[in-house]
């Protein structure tokens, strides 16, 4: 987003760490929930460990909430199970991703799959977010009514064919 976030809110970040059952790769990763508020926890400390599943809290992000992108946040939350996007970028080192970013808003979190290599998936939204970010759409949200474009009718002289060119312009 170009323009300043009206409003932020923080949230931290758990990730699972599941076995695979690949010859390609030993674990696959995802985003598994959000938490409200940033923990007082170091970024990728072990949470739990049971069977071949191992969580970590991946760390704090800011959700930023703009009043442009209202009409996004009401759709997220008329959709029955609100959620926040996650985006991960892997590291090729330790810890194995970064914490790109988390949006309330599904086109910003579409638009982080662009980029080819991030793992971006959905959590569900915690209770205390979805009330901030419910209030934020009442007080700012302005209905924009669809205007219909009207095309220009066409200029039948302007598609109408033309003689062969002067001779003079055609040296």
């Amino acid at each position: 987003m170009s323009a300043a976030p009206f409003t932020q809110i923080s949230v931290g970040v758990v990730v699972e760490r599941r076995n695979a059952d690949s010859p390609w790769i030993d674990f696959t990763w995802r985003p598994i929930t959000a938490l409200p508020g940033a923990p007082l926890v170091a970024p990728w400390t072990q949470l739990s460990a049971e069977g071949d599943s191992v969580t970590f809290y991946a760390g704090a992000a800011e959700v930023a909430l703009y009043r442009t992108e209202t009409a996004h946040y009401r759709d997220n939350l008329a959709s029955g199970s609100p959620s926040l996007w996650v985006a991960l970028r892997p590291t090729e080192a330790e810890p194995p991703f970064d914490l790109v970013a988390v949006t309330a808003d599904p086109a910003e979190g579409e638009g982080f799959t662009q980029n080819g290599d991030h793992l971006v998936e959905p959590v569900p939204m915690p209770e205390p977010v979805r009330v901030i970010v419910e209030a934020f759409v009442a007080e700012h949200h302005v209905e924009q009514p669809f205007v219909k474009r009207k095309r220009d009718r066409a200029n039948p002289e302007a598609l109408a064919r033309r003689g062969p060119p002067p001779k003079d312009r055609l040296r």
